[in-house]
C-alpha cells in the first residue's frame, strides 16, 4: 500500500524575538544579523505554553484539512527535542488533548531531521497496515533551552509546530523513496550536555548553563552545506529520477545561506526551493512541515508534483524523502 500526506497544519506562537531586539542587546547591526541568517524574527511561545500545546493546535488544523476524525488515527508521533516532560512522551499529551482514544503514541528524537524520520516511520506503518492513519507532528519550544548570552543560537532558533496526517495514497503517489544516515563522531557539534544519565543536573551544571544548547556553528554550517545537497541527490537517484524531475525542494529551514549553498550544489535556481524562515526562524523538527504548509497555501505545490524534503541536525544526522503529491 502506498502512503502519503493527506493534510497539513501549523501553529506559530504570537510572541516574537526580532533582529532589532538582538541588535540592541548585542550591538550587531540589524542588516548584518539578517545577512548571517536570512531571519528577521523568531516566534516565541508564551510562558504558559508547552510543546504539547503547540502540537495540539497544529494537529487540529491538520485533522480538519485532511477531513480526518480523531478516531481514525492509529498512531501519534511527535518529533521533538523540547517535549513537555522527560517522561512521558509528549505524544501521549497530544493524544489526550485531541481525544484520540487508544492510538499508539511515541516521541521521536532526531532533532532537526525528526520530521523526515517520522514521515518514514509513519508511512511505513500505513503501508504495512499497522495503522490506518498516522498523526505526525514536529513541535519545538527551543527558546526555553537557549543561552541568553549566546547570539549564535538566539539568532537562529524559534518555537512552532507543524503537523501532517499520513494515510493511504494512490499507486505512484505519496512516499516514493527515502534515505537517511548519521555521523555519531560529531555528536558534540550541537549538544545539551547536562540533564541526562551521562551528566545529571546539579547546582554546578545549572550555574555553568550546561542544560542549555551549545552549538559549534562552524562545524554545523560546513556539515549542513554538504549534506543538504548530497542527501537530496541520493534520494532522487534512489527513485530513478534526476533533479530536473523535482518540482519543489523543501529543505530544513536552518539558515538561508545553507539553502543557497544547496541550490548551487544541485545546480538549481533558489526559486525551486521553499524558504520560509524569515518570519519564524529555525524551528528544528517543526521547520519542514511549517514550510510545507506555507508552500501549499501559496499555491506552490500542485497535484502530481514531486517534492524532496531534506532534514539535518544534531547527532549529526540527516534524512531525505521524495514524494509525489496527490
Amino acid at each position: 500500500m502506498q502512503a502519503g500526506i493527506l493534510g497539513t497544519g501549523i501553529y506559530l506562537p504570537e510572541g516574537e524575538l526580532t533582529n532589532e531586539e538582538l541588535s540592541e542587546r548585542f550591538g550587531v547591526p540589524v542588516e548584518e544579523l539578517f545577512t548571517l541568517s536570512g531571519i528577521k524574527r523568531r516566534r516565541i511561545a508564551a510562558p504558559e505554553q508547552a510543546c504539547s500545546d503547540l502540537a495540539i493546535a497544529a494537529s487540529r488544523q491538520a485533522l480538519e484539512n485532511s477531513h480526518t476524525a480523531p478516531e481514525e488515527i492509529g498512531m501519534v508521533i511527535v518529533a521533538t527535542s523540547s517535549g513537555d516532560y522527560p517522561t512521558p512522551a509528549t505524544a501521549a499529551l497530544v493524544q489526550k488533548g485531541l481525544g484520540i482514544r487508544a492510538a499508539g503514541c511515541f516521541d521521536l528524537k532526531a532533532n532537526c531531521a525528526g520530521f523526515v524520520y517520522g514521515l518514514m516511520a509513519g508511512c511505513s506503518m500505513v503501508s504495512n497496515a499497522l495503522a490506518p492513519k498516522v498523526l505526525l507532528v514536529g513541535a519545538e519550544v527551543l527558546s526555553r533551552s537557549l543561552n541568553s548570552t549566546d547570539l549564535n543560537s538566539l539568532l537562529l532558533f524559534g518555537d512552532g509546530a507543524g503537523a501532517v496526517v499520513l494515510g493511504p495514497a494512490a499507486e505512484g503517489y505519496g512516499l516514493l523513496a527515502s534515505e537517511a544516515g548519521a555521523d555519531g563522531s560529531a555528536y558534540d557539534a550541537l549538544i545539551v550536555e547536562a540533564g541526562g544519565s551521562r551528566l545529571p543536573s546539579t547546582r554546578q551544571t545549572l550555574e555553568q548553563k550546561l542544560e542549555l544548547v551549545r552549538m559549534d556553528g562552524g562545524r554545523i554550517f560546513m556539515f549542513a552545506m554538504r549534506i543538504l545537497g548530497d542527501s537530496a541527490l541520493r534520494v532522487i537517484r534512489k527513485a530513478g529520477l534526476t533533479v530536473d524531475d523535482i518540482d519543489v525542494f523543501i529543505p530544513h529551514q536552518a539558515n538561508r545561506r545553507i539553502i543557497e549553498a544547496a541550490a548551487m550544489r544541485l545546480g538549481l535556481p533558489l526559486e525551486r526551493f521553499v524558504v520560509a524562515l524569515e518570519d519564524c526562524g529555525n524551528t528544528s523538527a517543526a521547520a519542514i512541515p511549517i514550510a510545507l504548509h506555507q508552500a501549499l497555501g501559496e499555491g506552490r505545490i500542485n497535484p502530481g508534483d514531486r517534492l524532496v524534503m531534506t532534514g539535518f541536525g544534531a547527532g549529526v544526522c540527516w534524512g531525505s524523502v521524495l514524494l509525489r503529491w496527490a
